[in-house]
């Protein structure tokens, strides 16, 4: 097992990012986990411009598979008074498999002060709690996570997560590497094991540079529509002190 931490670690420095070997315990079905893809990709990121500003927005684009050797890049777009546009690619012997935008933003004075957002209701699992790990040879083994079975319904997830290891982690690179950490919502629709990949993932961070209790993030998905091989669904996290801190949407392709 090479947890995420010690894979930054190992990373082969270059001038415009690292190059780095996905290993085994990383994938997701052929593919690279696309939360630890998109946290490679950041951490890529913050290595091209100085004193960058808190994290704000990602879009992401999951294009082919990664695994393997594989060589993370990053490059200014622009960076103005208040704001800088990052875009970091992966790619891997089969070609580019992900390119992502990253905007990083200072906070402004402003004469508006609106936040509508619902707090959590769940508490973080307690000590003794009974928890799941996924198989070592599979993404999940590299999380906790502990189930709301009874705060869900059939067309989303309520899980609360966290990295095994994550000592030493940027805050914002561990908040990407469990936001895609859920199985796609239209999971539950199939009365069969059904493929799904996900195709796009728009991620917008509601408090800058957040951080939780021991490593616990609540996790939910939910799907708004599925159908023509297509599901498109809402996502969102909140902290342990139950703050949202970070809502997205994301693209799923069905294949079955």
């Amino acid at each position: 097992m090479t947890s995420l931490p010690a894979l930054l670690a190992e990373a082969r420095r270059t001038e415009t990012g690292f190059t780095t070997e996905i290993p085994s315990n990383w994938l997701q079905g052929r593919t690279t986990y696309g939360g630890l893809s998109t946290a490679l990709a950041l951490a890529a990121a913050k290595q091209v411009e100085p004193d960058l500003p808190p994290l704000r927005s990602a879009q992401i684009a999951f294009i082919g598979p990664l695994a393997g050797a594989v060589t993370v890049t990053a490059a200014k777009l622009r960076r103005g008074r208040n704001a800088a546009f990052i875009q970091s690619d992966i790619v891997s012997e089969a070609g580019l498999g992900l390119r992502t935008t990253f905007v990083f933003m200072a906070a402004l004075q402003s004469a508006i002060d609106h936040d509508a957002t619902t707090p959590a209701r769940h508490a973080p699992p307690a000590a003794d709690a009974e928890l799941y790990t996924g198989p070592a040879g599979f993404f999940t083994g590299n999380f906790n996570f502990y189930d709301l079975k009874d705060a869900s319904g059939s067309t989303d997830w309520l899980r609360w997560g966290r990295l095994i290891e994550r000592d030493g982690l940027d805050p914002e690179v561990e908040l990407m590497a469990l936001g895609d950490a859920l199985p796609p919502a239209a999971f539950k629709l199939f009365e069969k094991l059904t493929p799904l990949s996900s195709l796009t993932w728009i991620v917008n961070i509601l408090r800058p540079r957040p951080v939780t209790t021991d490593g616990w993030w609540l996790l939910h998905a939910e799907t708004d529509i599925a159908r023509e091989g297509y599901s498109s669904q809402a996502m969102r996290m909140w902290n342990a002190d139950g703050a949202l801190v970070a809502e997205g949407k994301q693209g799923v392709a069905i294949f079955g």
